[in-house]
C-alpha cells in the first residue's frame, strides 16, 4: 500500500523527533543530523510505494535512517564524531538539544562504545525499537541484541557514573 501525502507528514511530524535523536548521537552534530534525517525523509518519499504497514513504520523509518547514516560514514570514511555543536540557522526547526553538558557527556560516553554496542543501544533506547525489530534490522539474532544492549548499559553507567565523581 502506498503512503498519500497524509500519511507522509504524519509519518514526519510523529517520528521525526526520534529519528532526529538518532541521527544526533549516531552523527555527533545538528548539521549531519538534520541532513541524514532529510536523506531519510527523502528516501521515504521516493519508495511510499513500498510502504507495508504490517511491518511496523517506526522500524521502516529506522531501517532507512540507519542506511543514510551509513552511507554518509561512508562518503566521509570517518566514523561517529564527537559533537562539534554547530549553530544552525534560525529558520531550520530542529528538536531542542538536551542540556548541553549531559550532551556533552553522553555524547563521549557513547563514543567510547563499539559501533556494535552504540548501534543496539541506540536503536532501542533512543530509536524506541524493540529489541526484536533491532535484531531483524541489524540481522543478528534475538540474544545477541539483548546482550549488546545489556553491555552497553553497564559501560555507559560505569562511563557516566566514572566522569561524575570526577
Amino acid at each position: 500500500m502506498a503512503l498519500s501525502d497524509e500519511q507522509f507528514h504524519r509519518l514526519v511530524d510523529h517520528h521525526g523527533p526520534t529519528l532526529y535523536r538518532v541521527a544526533f548521537r549516531m552523527m555527533g552534530n545538528r548539521h549531519d543530523a538534520e541532513d541524514v534525517v532529510q536523506d531519510a525523509f527523502r528516501s521515504v518519499w521516493d519508495s511510499r510505494d513500498r510502504f507495508d504497514a504490517e511491518k511496523g513504520e517506526r522500524a521502516w523509518l529506522i531501517a532507512i535512517l540507519r542506511r543514510r547514516i551509513v552511507d554518509r560514514w561512508r562518503r566521509k570514511k570517518q566514523p561517529m564524531p564527537l559533537s562539534d555543536h554547530d549553530e544552525i540557522t534560525p529558520e531550520l526547526e530542529a528538536p531542542a538539544e538536551p542540556d548541553q553538558s549531559l550532551s556533552d557527556e553522553m555524547q563521549s560516553a557513547l563514543a567510547s562504545l563499539s559501533k556494535d554496542l552504540r548501534e543496539a543501544i541506540l536503536l532501542v533506547v533512543v530509536g524506541e525499537l524493540t529489541h526484536q525489530e533491532a535484531a531483524d534490522l541489524l540481522k543478528v539474532p534475538l540474544g545477541t541484541i539483548l546482550s549488546r544492549v545489556s553491555r552497553a548499559r553497564k559501560k555507559l553507567h560505569h562511563e557516566l557514573s566514572t566522569k561524575s565523581s570526577s
